[in-house]
């Protein structure tokens, strides 16, 4: 792998909450080595609300943030991918574009905060709970020697990140 930045591309089904949150997160954390995208299956057309409030209210990363669909990804002129992240299960288990150039991929599943019903707070608390668990895993991303590991123990590492819980522990697979 060259020394110019990686091309992260975060996938849920909407675009507009989890796969925000995690572009958010790795602009902030990335420090240059990371360009982070996101983009979804069946883009919802929007960010949640919520989403881009939590993020704003932490001063976070939030502007220009748009759902979009995963095949703009796909692409001849889109950027070369060098990991490809699923965030929700249902991305997970569709079948993706062929993604130019093979990143490496991983699932990074977290629960999807837009699906929580119950009162206000409780819906910004599951985005709260939602920003810390993605938080955690980036910051771990982040922490590799992504340009020292071989392809192998890579991909040992980015799998491993995505059984990381709120906690920090991992949790069996």
């Amino acid at each position: 792998m060259s020394d110019r930045a990686f091309h992260v591309l975060f996938l849920c089904t909407g675009n507009s909450a989890r796969s925000i949150l995690a572009e958010s997160l790795l602009t902030h954390w990335s420090r240059g080595h990371f360009v982070a995208h996101s983009a979804g299956s069946q883009p919802k057309g929007a960010v949640h609300p919520h989403a881009l409030d939590l993020l704003r209210s932490l001063k976070m990363p939030s502007e220009g943030f748009r759902s979009k669909s995963w095949e703009e990804f796909a692409a001849a002129d889109a950027p070369r991918l060098d990991f490809v992240f699923t965030v929700c299960d249902s991305a997970a288990n569709e079948p993706c574009p062929v993604w130019p150039g093979q990143p490496m991929t991983a699932h990074w599943g977290v629960p999807d905060p837009a699906a929580v019903e119950g009162t206000e707070l409780q819906k910004r608390q599951a985005f709260r709970e939602t920003f810390r668990q993605l938080e955690n895993r980036i910051k771990i991303f982040t922490a590799l020697p992504v340009r020292m590991l071989d392809r192998v123990s890579l991909k040992r590492e980015v799998d491993d990140i995505g059984k990381v819980t709120l906690s920090g522990d991992t949790i069996a697979a």
